[in-house]
C-alpha cells in the first residue's frame, strides 16, 4: 500500500519555519492570514490549518485585531530556549557518550579539524555556512541518539527557537568561526575517550558562551 501523502497544512507549517529561518519572516511581525499565502505559496485552507500546531509551539500568537504575530526575541524566549536546549543536550550527550560508535566521534572530530584548517586561510560566505551547518549537526546527532520521539519533537521546536536567536543576536562570524569549533572540540575529544564528565563540562560550557552572546549582543 502506498504512502499517504503529507497533508497541505504540514507543507505549511514547514514552509512557515523555512521562511522564518530563513528571515523572509521576521521575528515580532505581524501578518495577515492571507499574507502567509502569498509569502508562502500555500492555499489560505492550509495556512488556517497549520495555525493552532504553530501557536501551539509558541511559533506564532493570535494578536486581536491585528492578526498573527510572529515569536518575539526577548530575554525570556532567550532564558526560557537555553534552559531547555541544556536540560536536554545534557541528557543527550549522557547516552552518545555511551552508545556513539568510534567512527562516528573520528567523523565530528575530523569534520571540525576541516573547518579550523580551512579557516586559516580565510574565511569566506561558504565556510561561515560550513562551519553553521556543523555546529547544527554536531547537536542535532546528539539528541538523534536519545531515540525519544517525545524529546525529539520538544528539541525540534526548541531548536527552531534557539535558531532564530542566532539568526538575531549570536550568529556564527568570521571571526568566530575558529572560536565555535574550538569550544566544541573538548567536547569530541572527552566523547572520544567515554569521558562522560568531561565532555558534560564542556557542553555546558559552550551552551552558556552561546547564551551569554545572546544575551549581550
Amino acid at each position: 500500500m502506498a504512502g499517504a501523502s503529507v497533508p497541505l497544512r504540514d507543507h505549511a507549517y514547514s514552509s512557515f519555519t523555512e521562511k522564518l529561518l530563513a528571515k523572509e519572516i521576521t521575528p515580532g511581525q505581524i501578518m495577515s492570514q492571507r499574507e502567509l499565502v502569498a509569502l508562502t505559496g500555500m492555499p489560505l485552507g492550509a495556512i488556517r490549518e497549520a495555525i493552532p500546531r504553530l501557536e501551539a509551539d509558541g511559533l506564532i500568537r493570535t494578536a486581536p485585531k491585528r492578526g498573527l504575530q510572529v515569536v518575539a526575541i526577548d530575554l525570556n524566549l532567550v532564558r526560557d530556549a537555553f534552559q531547555l536546549r541544556r536540560m536536554i543536550e545534557t541528557e543527550a550527550l549522557s547516552v552518545f557518550c555511551q552508545q556513539a560508535e568510534d567512527t562516528e566521534i573520528a567523523e565530528l572530530l575530523a569534520e571540525h579539524e576541516r573547518i579550523l584548517n580551512a579557516a586559516q586561510s580565510g574565511v569566506d560566505e561558504a565556510l561561515l555556512q560550513r562551519a553553521q551547518d556543523v555546529d547544527w549537526r554536531f547537536h542535532d546527532r546528539m539528541v538523534e541518539k536519545l531515540g525519544n520521539q517525545i524529546v525529539a519533537e520538544v528539541y525540534r521546536v526548541n531548536a527552531i527557537k534557539i535558531r532564530l536567536i542566532v539568526n538575531e543576536k549570536a550568529r556564527i562570524t568570521p571571526d568566530r568561526v575558529t572560536a565555535v569549533m574550538q569550544e566544541h572540540l573538548p567536547i569530541i575529544e572527552a566523547l572520544s575517550r567515554r569521558d562522560e564528565t568531561t565532555a558534560l563540562a564542556a557542553l555546558v560550557a559552550h551552551i552558556e558562551s552561546a547564551r551569554r552572546r545572546a544575551l549581550h549582543h
